[in-house]
């Protein structure tokens, strides 16, 4: 080879092979689970933080939920203007993140609500947000069953035998039969009373007496009625909820007032007075529960943790599908905060997070109230 050709050759290697970074003991090794050495759940999951893709995203989600848990006020500095209360370390290892959990109407009409259940059954999140089908969804399966059947039935055959479509999901008219006969009689006993005793409802506790009232252990607005966790829903009346407020309102004229502008004081008000506690995001799917937990944090300058679990993507600009990294540059999510997407259908990642924090945790501590 001559002379001319070498050069060339090592000129196009110099382009083409350009001198790598060392990234040893800076970026993690990639490497999946080896079953080779069986079967072991929380190995394989813990695995997914170096498998790549968006199984390293739910690996690092699973790892900031666990930080959120395990965050106390004693790993702080105490600042010169702490009150006496707050240098005292008993105080100050009592004193644990705030969790606001968001999810959207679907995941209630799936299995994914009972996993919600025993979440707000054992008070391990303090704030829940959803929409009205989140509410209604969980009231109605306490009155008659919703069963599996596939997306690609026609619309027009079900709406002829009385059925109702959710995805792959099934849903008899008959259930929201039943579901107007139960709700009734509740609008008219707290219509006596905003008329009687001048109750002035919100659509919080609107939500917490249909948890009163419904009193069944399967509901997870029994339980947070029963501990006394707020649920909020804005949009109260986009659902079936709102058909029952709309046939109420005609039977009853003037009828129930539900009053938006006290909740949205309450909400906001659960993350500005969170201080000296860190806050912490986890949201399934995007829409109204996403933005009105976020908002809320950018009362605060931000919350500290957040995981974000939903399939939409953000090159329509809408909030649901952007980023976290989005929500910092509007003051929702701290720029020091840690935080992830990942892109996943919630029925899939939501339960393999939650065996790996939540229910990990309860299963080696004692259970304790509120929190864990």
């Amino acid at each position: 080879m001559g002379e001319e050709a070498a050069d060339l050759i090592q000129n196009l290697r110099s382009v083409v092979f350009k001198e790598s970074e060392n990234l040893q003991g800076v970026n993690t090794k990639i490497n999946g689970y080896d079953f080779n050495h069986g079967v072991n759940y929380p190995q394989l999951l813990k695995s997914f933080v170096s498998t790549g893709f968006q199984a390293s995203n739910l690996g690092e989600a699973i790892d900031i939920v666990n930080q959120m848990l395990e965050w106390r006020l004693s790993h702080e500095k105490v600042t010169e203007d702490c009150s006496e209360e707050g240098k005292n370390p008993t105080y100050r290892e009592s004193v644990k993140c705030k969790i606001f959990l968001g999810f959207t109407s679907n995941l209630i009409s799936s299995g994914v609500r009972d996993i919600i259940r025993y979440l707000v059954e054992h008070h391990m999140v303090e704030v829940i947000v959803t929409t009205t089908g989140g509410i209604e969804e969980d009231i109605i399966k306490c009155l008659a069953d919703t069963y599996l059947g596939d997306f690609s039935l026609p619309g027009a055959a079900l709406r002829s035998k009385g059925l109702n479509r959710i995805g792959n999901l099934l849903v008899p008219n008959e259930n929201y039969c039943k579901f107007e006969d139960w709700i009734m009689p509740v609008f008219d006993q707290m219509l006596e009373e905003q008329k009687e005793k001048r109750v002035l409802w919100t659509p919080s506790k609107l939500i917490a007496r249909l948890g009163k009232e419904i009193n069944d252990e399967s509901s997870y607005l029994y339980w947070a009625y029963k501990n006394d966790i707020p649920v909020f829903c804005p949009g109260l009346t986009d659902g079936s909820l709102g058909d029952m407020l709309y046939f109420h309102s005609f039977r009853n004229n003037p009828g129930l007032v539900v009053d938006v502008v006290q909740d949205i004081r309450a909400m906001n008000g659960e993350a500005v007075h969170a201080d000296p506690r860190k806050t912490g995001m986890i949201i399934l799917g995007g829409g109204l529960p996403k933005h009105h937990i976020c908002n809320a944090n950018m009362m605060r300058n931000g919350a500290d943790y957040a995981v974000f679990i939903n399939t939409a993507q953000e090159f329509d600009g809408s909030d649901s599908g952007a980023r976290p990294d989005e929500a910092v540059s509007w003051g929702k999510i701290r720029a020091s905060a840690k935080s992830v997407k990942v892109h996943c259908d919630a029925t899939i990642a939501f339960p393999l997070l939650v065996a790996e924090t939540f229910a990990a945790k309860k299963e080696t501590s004692v259970e304790r109230k509120p929190g864990f």
